[in-house]
């Protein structure tokens, strides 16, 4: 008997093993986000420490004078503040009513080209809005409020609002997607209307992944710092006025973030009191963004059973209605695509030659951007080179391999990290690469840095996805004996690939278009090869900043021309991008 037990065991074939890369590929995600995480806190605590503060001035006053000692941040919190809300009473039902409307209503011969259009307006970069801005906005909240110049926190807030909505859209969708089709099949076959399956059926189980896009939003709205820089009129001390919240929003104000990217060369340099205080409005903002994900991802009330349904007479027009409503919602940032792409054709006719896109920079102002556009392709390259299996492997982390709690936990410290305002992950790449490690100015650098970027956008949405997968496939799964490695590979990863690469391509768009961080770890505007030979001291030269360089030269026509030339140049780079990329996540889609 004990023999025929042996031979049985010894014929049944052996269990596989998990493979090995799933848990070494997480854990390097971890390890990689907390490194990320420390390089920030690291920098901003040593800034606490060179100097005394006083917590109680900068808590409660809005005067900042530096010559006299006096630090108050009250003015830059209401800056902060109104310029998030705006941008989000805008883009959140614009947001959600497109994505809706993308999936839920249109057919996919129409959807696909429209979703495409919006997240083509994720890939213009920061600067580029900021410039439209500048030719936009200001003169429409001039002539708007009798304001000179337009500088204001109203222009501030519109041009993020307009910044956060495509990563609103483009989340939600993948949300929506998510949800089983059978859910919908069953509650047709109840009677309901569209209308009626979308808010009984599909918006209860999208609404984490939802939530998730509101946060990715904000994160970014807190996080902006060149757009609103050139927007906001950098005004210190402005308080709102209580008689008239309209005129408060039509004064030039000061943003947290703003107050960092103003004085870049003092933060750098600054020591004593002054770095100290600077870095406490940094403490200031990374706990702005962490107490707002903690308010965002608290469970809110269970939805009602059986709502009462409108009455019969009713019912057709609420639907016709709001059908309408999401039809105006997909249309709008369409609407606002166009307008950008034919601004920049209008004022950037330069970048229309070959010549400008192969030919090299000459002097202040003349000549192509040959090199720039060397430069940032580079940077792009290697920081989504090392995003996507960073990002998907923190995102496994969040979304397999922790507990409720600890998952809350790391999820609110992933939304602070990519929160982080870029001119402080320059200066704290600065601090750490160029003068801790001795790379001076350093593609690599500047890569690394866009990948702090880009990771916390990449794990989000990939562990939002998960967050969607239908509890019996993973019970099947468990009930056929894969182990937990196994389950990941051959059930999780498919089911969250194109979030994956939603969230890489949002990621890569935004790191393109970045000029902060760029500024102090890895570019110069001239004299950088086309390709550098090394790492250390081996600075590039890349579009965003060479925009930026070339924007503070309003009163040179030359400058401007090869500014609104170049932008054209970076957003073409980034849209052709994402139409690369298209044709992969609708393959993987289908899959």
């Amino acid at each position: 008997m004990t023999a025929v037990l042996e031979r049985a065991r010894t014929a049944a074939p052996a269990r596989p093993r998990g493979p090995v890369w799933v848990p070494v590929l997480s854990g390097t995600g971890g390890c990689l986000g907390l490194l990320g995480a420390l390089l920030v806190v690291g920098f901003v605590a040593a800034g606490l420490a060179s100097g005394e503060i006083a917590w109680r001035t900068l808590l409660t006053t809005p005067v900042w004078d530096p010559p006299n000692g006096i630090f108050g941040v009250t003015a830059m919190v209401w800056g902060t503040a109104a310029v998030s809300t705006v941008a989000l009473a805008l883009a959140v039902p614009i947001g959600w009513g497109a994505a809706v409307g993308l999936h839920e209503q249109l057919p996919p011969r129409l959807s696909r080209p429209l979703r495409s259009a919006v997240e083509l307006l994720a890939a213009v970069p920061s600067i580029v809005y900021g410039l439209v801005g500048v030719a936009v906005l200001r003169p429409f909240v001039s002539r708007l409020g009798d304001v000179p110049g337009g500088d204001s926190l109203l222009a501030a807030g519109l041009v993020l609002a307009v910044m956060v909505l495509p990563t609103i859209v483009a989340v939600s969708v993948d949300a929506l997607a998510a949800v089983p089709a059978s859910v919908r099949e069953a509650a047709y076959a109840l009677g309901l209307t569209r209308r009626e399956v979308i808010r009984a059926a599909v918006l209860p189980l999208a609404r984490p992944g939802m939530r998730a896009a509101v946060l990715l939003g904000l994160a970014r709205a807190l996080g902006e710092t060149i757009a609103v820089f050139l927007l906001i009129g950098r005004a210190d001390g402005r308080l709102p006025d209580p008689g008239s919240a309209l005129q408060s929003l039509l004064s030039p104000g000061q943003t947290l973030t703003t107050k960092l990217g103003g004085p870049e060369p003092v933060l750098a340099g600054a020591v004593g009191e002054h770095r100290a205080a600077l870095s406490a409005v940094a403490l200031l903002l990374l706990l702005t963004v962490a107490g707002a994900t903690l308010a965002g991802s608290r469970r809110g009330r269970p939805a009602r059973r059986g709502a009462r349904r409108p009455a019969g007479r009713w019912r057709p027009g609420t639907d016709h209605a709001v059908t309408l409503l999401r039809s105006g919602a997909v249309l709008l940032p369409v609407l606002l695509l166009g307008g950008i792409v034919t601004l920049l054709l209008a004022r950037g006719g330069s970048a229309l030659s070959p010549s400008f896109w192969w030919s090299p920079a000459v002097g202040s102002s003349g000549g192509g951007v040959r090199d720039q556009i060397a430069g940032t392709v580079l940077l792009v390259a290697a920081a989504g080179a090392v995003a996507l299996p960073a990002g998907l492997g923190l995102g496994l982390v969040l979304g397999e391999y922790t507990g409720a709690r600890a998952t809350r936990a790391l999820r609110t410290a992933t939304l602070t990290l990519g929160g982080v305002p870029t001119i402080l992950l320059g200066l704290a790449g600065y601090a750490f690469f160029s003068t801790a490690l001795g790379w001076s100015k350093s593609w690599l650098a500047g890569s690394l840095v866009l990948v702090v970027v880009t990771m916390p956008i990449v794990a989000l949405a990939t562990a939002a996805r998960l967050d969607q997968l239908a509890p019996a496939r993973r019970e099947a799964a468990l009930a056929l004996g894969l182990t937990r490695s196994q389950l990941v590979r051959s059930v999780l990863l498919p089911h969250a690939r194109p979030a994956v690469l939603t969230g890489l391509l949002l990621g890569l768009a935004r790191a393109a278009g970045e000029t902060a961080p760029l500024l102090f770890t890895a570019t110069v505007f001239a004299g950088a090869a086309t390709f550098p030979s090394g790492v250390v001291q081996a600075p590039v030269q890349a579009l965003p900043t060479h925009i930026f360089t070339l924007a503070q030269d309003a009163a040179d026509p030359a400058a401007l021309d090869a500014a609104w030339g170049s932008a054209l140049v970076l957003v073409a780079l980034a849209g052709l991008l994402l139409l690369a990329a298209i044709p992969a996540r609708r393959r993987l889609e289908r899959a």
